[in-house]
């Protein structure tokens, strides 16, 4: 047994705000306090170790609701970017292997770079289903972190001709065999319809717009989609990227679509890419629609959002939205690489350099601080930098330190383009988060969120995934959590002063298990054998991917 002694502990989830406690610890979770005499047996029989904390900072482990860390996309990206493994890499220290990258790391240096953050959990935010086992194989080379991934789902060849038939039962059937056979986590929805139109050559516009083979708008995708995920019980909800992303103007198609799914659990990701205004009068049209965004997403009770929080310098966009990466490859003139996955998905891929004089990246930036700012419950908004889209993950201390610390707030914006203030109000909002409300955006919010009752949180029964950081009174706010003092995954220590030990292991892969008709298997197997290269036989991922499994019950309701 692990005792940590005078733990000063941030759990948003018990209702504690700095309560002075110690934290037991046994198998790997969180236990509850043993009786006096128990104690005594075990410090008699050598089998408790304490910490003495002395007062420092406490916190669950980290959690990522948005990242991308794994897969085909993510490998394409570093094969695109040999510059940016230059910039930074890691040497090999005992059991710890070497890697390269800035921001888009080699997998060993992923894990390592989460974990030295107090992150323990981490989500790969969009999966092609067909592409499944390459996620899984490189979820093997992620140590210490537990992670699943989102199965992309919004322009998929079967979920769109179920729709079409008005086969919602089929639909249901079909993406839990989805979930199922790929060992995903839950449902990603990346411009629906969208990027199914764009590949037969059209361009849709808000949600309202037919425009695919099938003769379907976002608007029926979106309905269907979102029924299927409550129906079945999902821990998590559709993981939405909006349509219209990264246009000037689109903040009307985010709320359109927020108004639409309202009845149903959503969960809207990097929404700062969803949140421009428009100014036809300006050179750059660029505007903050943060005021209207943030306004209905406080309205909303069923609703979440994380922020996808641009950080200036290099970044490696790539989504599922190919016709995105296409406009910021001509936009830019960057390089540009484009992925038709057959019957599921598109993806594209575009370095960017995000710079403090630009004026439109300024807007950008202060786009996902105002959010932050404005968004009145932090239960409702988790952060994320979108990684590697809008900025590396490895950015989190900094951003932290923004959001609680108003006059190096004002600081950073002093650097910025001189116009700045004329098109942002964000100098003049005075919020600083707590510690308490970083604990809640960045473990105990998305935790709840992903449907994670063991993670977020230091209760009984808890996973011991702990992050141990030193005090903020005396150190700097970055600093402090970009350094945790000690680390715990499972109970073990994988961090101490600030470095990682070498006793390397790889966490578990998260994954759900929704029931299906087994019929909905013959159902597709004629149209899956005609136009997939793949026979549906050897689509599944077989269990020899697998290392360690944790299966997250579909339940919601109570």
């Amino acid at each position: 047994m692990l005792r940590l002694k005078n733990a000063v502990i941030y759990d948003p989830t018990n209702n504690k705000d700095g309560v002075k406690e110690d934290i037991w610890i046994e198998n790997g979770k969180i236990a509850a306090e043993p009786k006096p005499e128990v104690v005594k047996e075990l410090k008699a029989a050598d089998d408790l170790e304490e910490i003495d904390l002395n007062g420092k900072i406490v916190m669950a482990g980290g959690v990522d609701i948005h990242s991308h860390i794994a897969g085909p996309k993510v490998n394409s990206g570093r094969v695109l970017r040999p510059e940016d493994h230059r910039r930074d890499n890691v040497a090999r220290k005992g059991k710890l292997r070497s890697g390269v990258g800035s921001t888009v790391p080699s997998s060993y240096v992923t894990g390592y770079r989460y974990s030295l953050m107090g992150y323990t959990t981490v989500m790969e935010a969009a999966g092609p289903p067909m592409k499944a086992k390459h996620i899984h194989e490189e979820f093997g080379d992620l140590p210490y972190i537990d992670k699943g991934f989102l199965v992309l789902s919004g322009n998929n060849y079967f979920v769109l001709k179920f729709i079409s038939e008005n086969n919602q039962q089929a639909l249901k059937d079909y993406l839990a065999w989805l979930i199922n056979v790929t060992g995903a986590f839950g449902l990603k929805v990346v411009n629906p319809g969208g990027v199914e139109a764009w590949k037969e050559g059209k361009r849709m516009r808000g949600i309202d717009e037919k425009g695919t083979n099938f003769d379907l708008s976002p608007k029926e995708i979106l309905l269907a989609l979102a029924k299927a995920a409550d129906d079945l019980e999902l821990p998590h909800p559709i993981h939405l990227h909006t349509n219209d992303l990264g246009s000037a103007g689109n903040y009307k198609t985010a709320i359109n679509t927020m108004k639409l799914l309202e009845d149903y659990r959503l969960h809207i990701t990097h929404v700062q890419f969803s949140s421009y205004g428009k100014n036809e009068d300006s050179k750059i049209k660029f505007a903050m629609a943060t005021d209207e965004i943030a306004a209905e997403i406080n309205r909303q009770s069923k609703l979440t959002v994380d922020i996808g929080q641009l950080v200036f310098g290099e970044a490696t966009t790539m989504t599922a939205d190919g016709i995105l990466e296409y406009n910021l490859h001509k936009l830019s003139g960057n390089k540009w690489v484009n992925t038709d996955v057959e019957m599921e998905t598109g993806s594209g891929i575009v370095p960017m350099n995000y710079k403090k004089k630009n004026l439109v990246n300024d807007i950008q930036w202060a786009t996902g601080m105002e959010l932050f700012l404005k968004i009145e419950d932090p239960w409702k908004v988790f952060l994320t930098t979108d990684h590697p889209n809008a900025g590396p993950f490895t950015a989190y201390p900094w951003i932290i330190k923004l959001l609680m610390d108003k006059n190096y707030r004002k600081d950073y914006i002093s650097d910025l383009n001189d116009k700045f203030d004329e098109y942002t109000d964000l100098s003049s909002l005075d919020r600083e988060y707590s510690l308490s409300e970083i604990a809640v955006i960045s473990r105990s919010g998305p935790a709840k969120a992903l449907g994670l009752k063991n993670k977020g949180h230091l209760g009984v029964g808890a996973d011991a995934d702990i992050t141990i950081y030193n005090n903020i009174e005396d150190n700097d706010i970055a600093e402090v959590f970009a350094h945790p003092a000690y680390v715990f995954k499972s109970g073990k220590m994988i961090v101490k002063a600030g470095e990682l030990l070498d006793n390397l292991e790889i966490g578990k892969t998260l994954v759900t298990k929704p029931e299906y008709d087994q019929n909905i298997i013959e159902l597709i197997r004629e149209d899956f054998q005609k136009y997939y290269s793949i026979s549906i036989d050897n689509y599944p991922v077989t269990d020899h991917y697998y290392d360690k499994i944790e299966v997250i019950p579909c339940v919601t309701k109570e």
